[in-house]
């Protein structure tokens, strides 16, 4: 059986005119985004997210990957019939180029951390 909602008379204080619910909230927001705006700017500076240093060190971390993705490739024998294991599981792709690989992501996150030395502009 579907139950119907029962109509109750509201209390004053819940009822209000459209023209006084719509005047209060446009108010406050007009008052209100000056202050947002002024306080989401203050925290703000002009002044670069990383300095000189840190891009050289995100260089060299770039290239330490790229150096360790370059020896890691290749392998490819002229005969596909024919493998070739000490060409595949070199000491180069197996050893040297992962562990470039990984030195390049450590410089990366270095670079990122690194503090700038403070500009002592006058």
């Amino acid at each position: 059986m579907a139950t119907t909602k029962k109509d109750t008379p509201t209390p004053a204080s819940r009822t209000a005119t459209p023209a006084a619910k719509s005047a209060t909230p446009a108010s406050k927001a007009s008052t209100a985004a000056p202050k947002a705006k002024a306080a989401a700017t203050k925290g703000h500076s002009n002044a670069p997210l990383f300095g000189k240093e840190n891009y050289r060190w995100m260089l060299i971390g770039i290239a330490l990957v790229a150096l360790g993705l370059i020896l890691m490739g290749g392998g490819k024998s002229p005969d596909p019939n024919v493998f070739n294991k000490d060409e595949v599981y070199s000491v180069r792709r197996i050893t040297i180029a992962p562990i470039l690989i990984l030195a390049g992501f450590v410089v990366e996150i270095f670079a990122i951390f690194r503090k700038g030395k403070p500009s002592t502009q006058a």
